[in-house]
C-alpha cells in the first residue's frame, strides 16, 4: 500500500441570494426527507452512486455495503447533523412495481456552514435533474435552519461533478488534497 493525495476543490454557494431553480421530481421518483428508518435506504442508494466511481479511491468505505451503512449512521449521530438537508430519492419501476432507492444526499453544520456529505445519484438515473433536485433540497434545509452558506469538496477529476456545481452557482473556493492509502501496481 502507498499514500496517495487526491486534489480536490471545495466549492461554496451563497445561499442568502435566490438558489437555483430546482427541477421537478418525475412521476416515477419520490423525495423524502430523512428519517432514521431510511438509514439502511441511504446507504444503499450511497453504495450504487459511488461503488464503482473515482471517490471509492478516496473514500473506501463508499465501496462497501456495510461501509456505506456504518458510514450512514456516523454521519446521522454527529452532532452538527441537519436531517433537514438530508434527502432519499426513490424509484418505483413501473414494470415490477418496486422500489429502489437511488439518490441520497446528507447535511452537516459546521463553524456557520453547511456542509453536503455524498451527494450521489445511481447512474442509471443520472443526467435527468436529481443531483440539482437533491441539491436544491439540501439548500432549503440548511436555509431552514438558519445557514447562509454551504460547501461541498469534489475530486478535481470528477468532471461532470464540478460542471454541475459550477453550473449551479457554487465557486471554487480552495483547493485541498485528500491523503487515501491505494494498492501499488
Amino acid at each position: 500500500m502507498g499514500l496517495t493525495y487526491f486534489k480536490r476543490f471545495r466549492m461554496e454557494l451563497d445561499l442568502d441570494r435566490p438558489l437555483f431553480a430546482a427541477p421537478t421530481c418525475p412521476p416515477a421518483y419520490q423525495l423524502l426527507p430523512f428519517d432514521e428508518r431510511l438509514i439502511r435506504d441511504h446507504a444503499a442508494a450511497k453504495f450504487l452512486s459511488f461503488r464503482q466511481e473515482l471517490d471509492v479511491n478516496v473514500f473506501p468505505c463508499l465501496g462497501r455495503r456495510d461501509g456505506c451503512l456504518q458510514l450512514m449512521r456516523e454521519i446521522a449521530k454527529r452532532s452538527g447533523f441537519v436531517p433537514e438537508a438530508t434527502w432519499l430519492l426513490q424509484y418505483t419501476n413501473p414494470q415490477s412495481g418496486r422500489q429502489e432507492s437511488v439518490g441520497t444526499v446528507q447535511g452537516l453544520q459546521y463553524e456557520g456552514w453547511g456542509a453536503i456529505q455524498n451527494l450521489g445519484i445511481c447512474p442509471l438515473h443520472r443526467g435527468g435533474g436529481l443531483g440539482t433536485l437533491l441539491l436544491h433540497m439540501a439548500a432549503r434545509g440548511f436555509r431552514s435552519v438558519g445557514l447562509a452558506r454551504m460547501h461541498l469538496e469534489v475530486t478535481t477529476d470528477n468532471t461532470a461533478a464540478l460542471r454541475l456545481y459550477e453550473r449551479l452557482g457554487f465557486r471554487r473556493a480552495k483547493v485541498v488534497y485528500k491523503a487515501a492509502e491505494v494498492a501499488m501496481a
